[in-house]
């Protein structure tokens, strides 16, 4: 945490607030669109059910990721709270500015991302 100023800090806290809100936001939303699809066969035709399954399932598919963002967001604001943020939790060097005002959750530094994307 010793490259950011309190100014980068509080900033990147109200990102990562904001951000939160939005997520939990937009999951409370597409909650009822995630359910699962029941059409009456007689009224619809095969096509249109078709099209409301694929569109359920890119429905949750969004949702699992912005679960998973959001776990990430509540898990930045938790190592703001201990002092942790900032740091990388591979290499344990600053994860820097450039890379959290980018992405506030990332809890890895850029090299250490460029690396893991490297291994795939």
């Amino acid at each position: 945490m010793d490259d950011l100023t309190d100014e980068q800090l509080s900033g990147l806290r109200d990102s990562l607030e904001s951000l939160r809100t939005e997520l939990e936001t937009t999951l409370r939303q597409s909650k009822d669109a995630a359910k699962p699809v029941v059409l009456d066969q007689d009224s619809v035709g095969r096509l249109s059910r078709i099209d409301a399954i694929q569109q359920q399932k890119m429905v949750e598919a969004n949702r699992q990721r912005q679960t998973i963002r959001l776990v990430q967001v509540k898990a930045a604001l938790n190592a703001m709270e201990s002092e942790e943020y900032g740091v990388c939790r591979r290499c344990e060097e600053p994860i820097g500015w450039p890379r959290l005002n980018a992405k506030p959750e990332s809890t890895i530094c850029l090299d250490c991302q460029v690396a893991l994307e490297a291994k795939r």
